[in-house]
């Protein structure tokens, strides 16, 4: 079982802790985290973009000249696509680019990135981590105090609006939670900051 420090909000270490290997040591599939990264990515997609095909197009109602006969290359419309102004052939339309990914897959995608955090040693779990009001200057105070050097990722097992509204404008620093953590957010962010009720909360629920 991987064993990492234990540190307190004040930066000192209190202790360890030893995470389960099932969720914190399993083997790292590259396969399965490049598939969620990419999950991830195309569902933020809006999918709005659209160009207007030749029958959208306004104008072109007759033909530009005789089929026949002027020495110039037949022409039935003059918004069809070679033409200035024309439609456009083949552009994209409003359409979603949503996929699913099955659950076997995610949990193994998840399980990866947190391991590779481990192996990394950018993994830092926190006793606790609680503010008395919204203080922004606090909060860097405390993340001045840890041994993180990069953007951060911040996970918490409840709601805790002191925490998340004293972090939001700190750049390169996100909260989240248990319930909404993603392997995107995991290998975007340097370190992964779990509280120790976070960390237990997630061996229950991916073990």
């Amino acid at each position: 079982m991987p064993k990492v420090a234990l540190y307190n909000m004040s930066g000192s270490q209190v202790g360890d802790i030893e995470l389960k290997d099932t969720v914190f040591g399993v083997e790292v599939s590259e396969a399965s985290m490049h598939m969620l990264v990419k999950n991830y990515l195309a569902n933020q997609r809006q999918g709005t973009q659209s160009t207007k095909t030749r029958t959208e197009v306004s104008g072109g109602g007759r033909k530009p000249w005789r089929q026949k006969g002027t020495g110039r290359a037949r022409q039935g419309s003059i918004r069809a696509p070679q033409w200035k102004g024309g439609g456009v052939a083949l552009g994209p339309k409003p359409r979603s680019y949503r996929f699913s990914v099955n659950k076997k897959i995610r949990r193994l995608a998840l399980k990866s990135a947190l391991t590779t955090k481990v192996n990394d040693n950018t993994i830092i779990v926190l006793d606790e981590l609680q503010m008395e009001g919204i203080k922004t200057k606090e909060f860097v105070k405390i993340l001045g105090n840890l041994p993180v050097e990069g953007k951060a990722l911040i996970v918490k097992d409840v709601l805790d609006k002191n925490v998340i509204l004293s972090a939001r404008n700190i750049p390169g620093v996100k909260t989240t939670l248990v319930s909404t953590i993603n392997v995107y957010d995991i290998l975007k962010y340097d370190y992964l900051i779990v509280t120790k009720d976070a960390a237990l909360k997630i061996e229950e629920v991916y073990a």
